[in-house]
C-alpha cells in the first residue's frame, strides 16, 4: 500500500472515532507498528492530527497532557462532585466487593458509604487509610506510589488487580468525549484503569460536567463501555442512555 494511501485510511478512521492507537491502525492496515508510528509523526508535523501516547486524535479535538495535583483538583466543582459521590456510593450493597480508583469524586463517596458488609480494593493510599479509619475492610493494590495524584501504579499493581473479580467499581477521568472516551494525562494510571475496569462486573465513571468534550492524551475505556454519573447533562448527550444526572 502507499504511504498516501495508508495515510488516508489513518485519518478515514480518526474521523470515524476521534481517536486511534498504533495498534488498532496497524491491525487494520496490515502495516508495520514502525510505519504506523512514522505515519502519525509524519501527520503530526503537517498539522493534520495530534500525536498522543500510543496513538493519535482528530485534530478537532483539544488535547491536553496538563494533570493537576490532589491537592488543586479538591478544589474544583465540590458541589457537583459531593452530589455525584453520594449518588455513587448509594449503588453499593451488602456483599459487593467494590474498587474504588483514586481520584477527588471517588474520594468524596467515603463519606456517604452506608453498609458495613463490604470490602474495597483501591490504588489510592488516602481512601485506604479512610476506609480503614472507618472501619472498613480494604486492601491497598501495592506498586510505585505516584507523588502528585496519591495513585499506586505500575507492573505489580496491575498483576494484583488481574487476580481480583468486583461487582463494582467506581472511576474518575479527567476528560470525556464520545470519540476518545475516557482519557488521563498518564499512560501507567492509564493501565490501572483499564486493567481494573476489565476486572469489574459493572464499572461507573463520575465525571461532573466541565470534563465532557475534552481529551487528555491516553484513553482508558471507550464511551459505551461504562456508565457515567454526573451533575448536569452535557450538550448533545442527551440521548445516550449511559449517562445518569444526579440531583
Amino acid at each position: 500500500m502507499l504511504t498516501k494511501q495508508r495515510q488516508d485510511l489513518l485519518l478515514g478512521l480518526l474521523e470515524e472515532r476521534g481517536s486511534v492507537t498504533v495498534t488498532e491502525v496497524k491491525e487494520m492496515l496490515d502495516a508495520s507498528e514502525s510505519t504506523i508510528r512514522r505515519d502519525i509523526t509524519a501527520l503530526d508535523r503537517e498539522g493534520r492530527l495530534v500525536k498522543v501516547f500510543g496513538g493519535a486524535v482528530a485534530l478537532e479535538q483539544k488535547v491536553t497532557a496538563h494533570e493537576y495535583t490532589v491537592a488543586q483538583k479538591s478544589g474544583f466543582n465540590r458541589e457537583e462532585k459531593r452530589k455525584i459521590a453520594e449518588y455513587a456510593a448509594s449503588l453499593i450493597e451488602p456483599g459487593d466487593f467494590v474498587y474504588l480508583d483514586a481520584g477527588t469524586t471517588t474520594a468524596c463517596m467515603l463519606d456517604y458509604i452506608e453498609h458495613d458488609n463490604v470490602n474495597f480494593v483501591t490504588n489510592a493510599v488516602a481512601h485506604a487509610q479512610r476506609l480503614a479509619g472507618l472501619g472498613r475492610k480494604v486492601l491497598l493494590v501495592g506498586g510505585e506510589l505516584k507523588a502528585s495524584t496519591g495513585a499506586v501504579i505500575g507492573s505489580q499493581a496491575m498483576q494484583t488487580l488481574l487476580s481480583y473479580h468486583f461487582t463494582k467499581g467506581f472511576f474518575g477521568s479527567n476528560s470525556v468525549s464520545r470519540k476518545a472516551g475516557c482519557t488521563t494525562p498518564d499512560a501507567e494510571e492509564a493501565m490501572i484503569k483499564r486493567t481494573a475496569m476489565g476486572q469489574c462486573k459493572k464499572c461507573y465513571v463520575l465525571c461532573d460536567s466541565s470534563k465532557f468534550d475534552r481529551v487528555s492524551s491516553v484513553t482508558f475505556a471507550s464511551f459505551g463501555s461504562v456508565d457515567f454519573l454526573t451533575d448536569r447533562m452535557p450538550a448533545g448527550y442527551e440521548e445516550c442512555e449511559n449517562m445518569t444526572v444526579v440531583s
